[in-house]
């Protein structure tokens, strides 16, 4: 009997012994209350506790800068704009650039604020600019979310201070950035390590960027931290190697260090096991025929890149275009005219971009046709 016990005693410890090790053997071990990693195109390569409602902190802002992005790409407002500092947005506290009440400020400088440093000052002036109000941005914020099918956010402010019903979950922020990132101007100031912001009166306020990783690790060149006793310390970024780009979050980390420990530890496992071949670029064109149009082909090009992304030793995509011999005139710059497509080995389509004709193409007029039936007599 007692040699019996301690068979099962060793059989139980071994079990014990192993599990840890099978929990870590698909991702990293993450000690914080969330974590997620997520490629390029949305693939959850691991994730923990990820859809639970939390304060997020100032990885609000991630939310607050689409908003400001969506209304520059809508023409609503340019990062050439001039804004004039509210005493309401001078008068905020937390991390700001102790912007000056009714000083002028470009746009464009004040958000490379939110980016680097995580203004809270820039936050409420850009509200206010774009919406003339925080309060009437932030439902626009809480808009957005709908828009993106988030299934665990809303917003009570732009800054990400705490209140009592804003939360997020580590899927949404991962969705959020995924969108974000997406915006080329993001990355001219995402990389920014330190800056000067110059006020209009010539005083100068120094500016670090908040997420470390940027300098400190290999292919980081964006994210947005956040820290408050609530959310305690939260970081997504994102990096990339090659044609690889990968985004990580974690939330509620007990300390800066762990934070960014976990999102490079989620980083490495990412790039050590997983690749991206880009099967087409947005510069890839080829040209299709007009029927009818005042030019005789259209040049047509991926909306977006076409990206296959999969384990390594395991990502054997083939490229499969959809496109009609000819289309018929008039034509719209931005128009789709045709698809492409991964293909995973059994055929099955895994991804699909739109094809978009690259300039406007105008039908032929009768005059056209008259003079085609004259210089070809």
């Amino acid at each position: 009997m007692r040699k019996q016990i301690w068979i099962f005693i060793s059989i139980l410890l071994l079990v014990l012994a192993i599990l840890p090790i099978s929990a870590c053997a698909e991702g990293v071990a993450i000690t914080a209350r969330e974590g997620i990693l997520v490629s390029e195109d949305g693939q959850v390569l691991q994730e923990h506790n990820a859809l639970e409602k939390r304060p997020i902190a100032s990885m609000t802002k991630i939310m607050t800068l689409l908003c400001i992005y969506d209304s520059i790409d809508n023409g609503k407002i340019s990062l050439d704009d001039t804004v004039v500092v509210s005493s309401r947005a001078a008068g905020m506290g937390g991390s700001q650039v102790f912007l000056e009440a009714n000083g002028a400020y470009k746009v464009n400088e004040l958000v490379k604020s939110i980016i680097v440093c995580s203004a809270n000052d820039s936050c409420v002036a850009m509200a206010e600019h774009v919406s003339g109000s925080v309060e009437s941005f932030v439902e626009m914020m809480n808009s957005k979310c709908r828009e993106y099918g988030l299934v665990a956010t809303h917003f009570e402010n732009c800054t990400g201070l705490p209140a009592v019903s804003q939360f997020s979950c580590a899927k949404d922020v991962a969705q959020m950035f995924l969108q974000l990132i997406k915006h080329p101007h993001y990355f001219s100031c995402a990389n920014i390590w330190m800056e000067d912001f110059v006020h209009p009166s010539g005083r100068v306020t120094g500016m670090t960027n908040t997420n470390k990783l940027v300098r400190f690790y290999q292919g980081c060149d964006g994210g947005k931290t956040g820290y408050t006793c609530e959310a305690q310390h939260c970081l997504a970024a994102t990096a990339k190697r090659g044609d690889t780009r990968v985004v990580a979050v974690i939330i509620g980390a007990k300390d800066s260090k762990t934070r960014f420990k976990e999102v490079s530890d989620m980083f490495n496992y990412a790039f050590a096991n997983y690749q991206s071949n880009v099967l087409m670029s947005v510069s890839d064109s080829q040209k299709v025929a007009v029927d009818g149009g005042k030019q005789k082909s259209v040049e047509v090009a991926p909306a977006e890149k076409l990206v296959a992304f999969g384990k390594k030793g395991d990502c054997d995509y083939t490229l499969q275009v959809d496109l009609p011999q000819t289309i018929q005139a008039p034509i719209l710059k931005g128009d789709v005219v045709g698809q492409a497509h991964s293909v995973d080995k059994n055929g099955v389509i895994v991804k699909s971009v739109d094809l978009v004709a690259q300039c406007d193409v105008q039908a032929k007029t009768y005059w056209d046709y008259v003079k085609e039936i004259v210089v070809n007599k």
